[in-house]
This record gives structure tokens, C-alpha cells and sequence, in this order.
């Protein structure tokens, strides 16, 4: 049996539902609807045969209500490019220089030639 276009009121809101695409085929078909006060249309499933109005209502209610769940929820952290958090760089790959008190990176020291002994 087909569930012509219907609309129902749920919680305040006005729900309007209608089978659009290729009836014929049944593949081509999905279930749309809106709801009143959101500007977006959902086509979320396939009509099955043994749709009723209130098959479709529930799961219609069910997808919106989920889908309002999910807004509410805080985005999900997003990874930056890089270094995943708390790894350290590998061994030697150090891409900061050592900079001594006055600012000024430190220049490799050696130790004093022999021939001139600390003499001037």
C-alpha cells in the first residue's frame, strides 16, 4: 500500500512528508520532508511496502530528533597538521637553537689551543 503526502504536528513543529523520485522503480524514491522553523528539506529513506502514516511518523520524528541531538553536541575535536599531540620530536631533529642569557645563540666552544697556554 503507497502513503500518499501527509503532514502531522509533533512537540510544536509541522512535519510535511511526501515520496518524491521514481515511484515506479521504488529505488529512485525516498521519503522528504520539512519541518517548520528549519529552512532545510530531509530525504533520510527509502519508502518501504508496508509503510502507514504512523510507521513513517515515528521513524520521521526519530531521525529529526536524533539529528537535533547531534547539533547540540560540541563540535568534534579537529587534528591539526603535525605532530600528533604530546609526541616529541625524534632524536636530533631539534629545530630550536640554544640561546644562552644575553639572547645571542651559543657558538660551539672548544677547548684552548695548546700552543698558546693561556700566555699573551
Amino acid at each position: 500500500m503507497f502513503v500518499a503526502a501527509f503532514e502531522f504536528e509533533e512537540d510544536g513543529r509541522l512535519y510535511r512528508c511526501c515520496v518524491e523520485g521514481e515511484p515506479s522503480a521504488r529505488v529512485g524514491a525516498w521519503w522528504w520532508f520539512d519541518v517548520s522553523g528549519d529552512a532545510q528539506r530531509y530525504a533520510p529513506f527509502h519508502p518501504e511496502p508496508g509503510d502507514t502514516k504512523n510507521s513513517v511518523r515515528a521513524r520521521i520524528v526519530s531521525y529529526y530528533n536524533a539529528l537535533l541531538a547531534r547539533r547540540a553536541m560540541p563540535p568534534a575535536p579537529r587534528r591539526v597538521p603535525g605532530r600528533p599531540p604530546g609526541q616529541s620530536a625524534p632524536f636530533g631533529t631539534s629545530s630550536q637553537a640554544v640561546v644562552d642569557a644575553k639572547g645571542a645563540p651559543d657558538e660551539p666552544t672548544s677547548a684552548p689551543s695548546s700552543d698558546t697556554d693561556g700566555e699573551a
